[in-house]
């Protein structure tokens, strides 16, 4: 493993920080010579945490350590806060210059901010041109430049400066001698050529025909492959000599999907979190579950940035389509939408058919559908949490039975005209009489009254194109959250069945979930069969929902138990 370039891991051994964790940048960047010795100006695009950051800087410090060229990083971050044009190439100028000054080449922190008496900087229209200029003059070798964050300069001024890097790079000469940047990559999340709508429809000069009209291509970051995560992991073990099960670095991948910063931050909860740095223990695949389920139950700021984009209305249009769907996206969603919601990685190509698309990776996944059930989650009472739990065990044959009520009574809203809603509301007011004729199916389970008069004075109907899952998952959240190890969810909604696994006290709860008629019981009890194979489980559940038509209720909520060679299945109708 070449270790010339290291990145932060989050952990901390007792022995000594585990700081120097990385995999080298150039091999995920394979055209990056190509496109520095062939003098391109290019675009280098990736999903936000995909190690754009790390791989510059290592990029960096490779090109000024190789004898053949000068490189600076400058991040143009925090021009997202001009005003105007004038203000934007003032704070880009500053930027450059604080750039030179980070730089590990004394040369070129000798030369940071020495250019500012030229008359020519003076003007907002030459002195990121004019700056550059007098760099690439200065130096004894040619200048390669990494803008990173360039899809943060609002439009007008993003302009402006495309405008002198292009006026710079088309008046290079050898007589007289005039130098600029030999090559240069713009940098972010989205592919700022694609990044300038506004402008371009309203037939604005952008500079963008002149700059990358001698550019080969886009490039673009792929993810961790299953090695090199398995790389990544094996120097915390030469280091610490704490070993990962391989099956823990195969589901560290299956969760990841190989992005970068989700593959540290499952490391780094198991080491620091749960093991506090215990490095005798070795890393299972439930370490790796366990994980995830922190990182997605308790919202962690790694994660936060998802919870903002999913805001965003059009955002929102996007995944809602395809979370609703098969993955296939209606027409009245415009390409520069989807474009956008693709380039900030939360969604990605269906890898067995390249028109659908799904989440980026099970996390984003798991992410996306909490936030599509915070509706949901709302209508359940919080009384209701932890009242499965003993701090031993967890009754995940008593919860199911309070949803099937649950489901029963917020899926007979949907059917309820306006006369039968106030008629449910005077009835629940009246509880005192103990009008319990709707809800009959439930005393047979003998539950206990005062949870079921919670949920009746509690529920909220839900949209009636719900789909099934999703509102059981939103039960499962609401009523666990509180002291559970995880909630995960192994395949997305969309789809006639869903896989759910919850975890307490290191026993799995695997649950599968389908609709009545859309495959035979008996496929759906060997997939069940073997998620509990796979976690080691002797008990599972099967939950079928039933949407025919004409059924009654008394039909449709079932409980049936059945021995398959000493494993408990427990059917439960819905």
């Amino acid at each position: 493993m070449r270790a010339d370039h290291v990145k932060r891991f989050n952990t901390v051994c007792n022995c000594k920080p585990l700081e120097h964790y990385m995999l080298p940048a150039v091999p995920r960047l394979p055209d990056i010579n190509d496109m520095i010795d062939g003098e391109f100006y290019f675009v280098l695009h990736a999903p936000r945490h995909s190690g754009k950051t790390t791989c510059l800087q290592a990029l960096t410090d490779k090109i000024n350590s190789g004898g053949r060229h000068y490189a600076i990083n400058c991040s143009l971050f925090h021009l997202r806060f001009a005003k105007d044009q004038s203000t934007a190439m003032k704070h880009a100028f500053s930027l450059i210059n604080s750039g030179m000054r980070c730089s590990t080449v004394a040369e070129i922190r000798r030369l940071a901010f020495t250019f500012e008496g030229n008359p020519s900087m003076r003007s907002p229209f030459t002195m990121v041109r004019s700056l550059l200029n007098d760099l690439c003059s200065s130096l004894d070798r040619e200048l390669v430049v990494f803008f990173d964050d360039a899809d943060w300069i609002p439009e007008e001024p993003l302009v402006m400066f495309l405008d002198q890097i292009s006026s710079g790079y088309l008046g290079r000469s050898d007589s007289p001698p005039i130098k600029f940047p030999k090559s240069m990559a713009f940098v972010g999340m989205r592919d700022i050529r694609n990044y300038l709508p506004a402008v371009r429809h309203g037939e604005k000069p952008t500079g963008l025909s002149n700059t990358f009209n001698i550019t080969k291509k886009s490039l673009t970051l792929d993810n961790f492959s299953l090695e090199e995560i398995n790389s990544l992991y094996s120097q915390h073990t030469a280091a610490t000599g704490q070993f990962f099960e391989p099956n823990a670095v195969e589901r560290a991948w299956y969760w990841s999907d190989g992005q970068p910063r989700l593959v540290n931050a499952i490391a780094d909860d198991i080491l620091v979190r749960q093991f506090r740095k215990n490095y005798s223990k070795i890393v299972t695949k439930l370490d790796i579950d366990k994980a995830v389920g922190f990182l997605t139950l308790r919202k962690t700021t790694l994660l936060d940035f998802l919870w903002e984009r999913i805001k965003e209305p059009r955002v929102r249009r996007v995944i809602g389509a395809v979370i609703s769907s098969d993955g296939s996206l209606p027409e009245d969603i415009a390409d520069i939408d989807l474009e956008y919601v693709l380039d900030l990685g939360l969604l990605k190509a269906d890898p067995d058919n390249n028109e659908l698309y799904v989440p980026s990776n099970p996390i984003y996944q798991e992410l996306i559908t909490r936030f599509l059930t915070r509706k949901l989650e709302k209508g359940i009472s919080r009384e209701l949490k932890g009242k499965w739990m003993d701090g031993t065990k967890l009754d995940m044959n008593g919860l199911l039975r309070v949803f099937q009520v649950y489901w029963r009574e917020n899926s007979e809203v949907n059917e309820m005209t306006e006369a039968d809603k106030n008629e449910r509301s005077r009835r629940l007011e009246d509880w005192d009489n103990k009008d319990l004729e709707i809800f009959n199916a439930s005393k047979k389970y003998n539950m206990d009254e005062e949870i079921l008069r919670i949920i009746l004075q509690n529920s909220s109907s839900f949209d009636r194109d719900d789909y099934p899952h999703i509102v059981l998952f939103a039960f499962l959240q609401r009523s666990l959250n509180v002291g559970v190890d995880f909630i995960i969810k192994e395949h997305g909604p969309g789809k006639t069945f869903v896989d759910i696994l919850v975890g307490y006290k290191d026993v799995r709860h695997p649950l599968e979930l389908n609709i009545n008629g859309v495959r035979p019981l008996e496929e759906s009890v060997k997939r069940i069969l073997g998620h509990m194979d796979e976690c080691g489980s002797p008990e599972g559940w099967l939950v079928v929902f039933d949407r025919s038509p004409g059924k009654s209720w008394d039909e449709k909520i079932s409980w049936e138990t059945l021995d398959r060679n000493g494993k408990i299945i427990h059917v439960v109708g819905c």
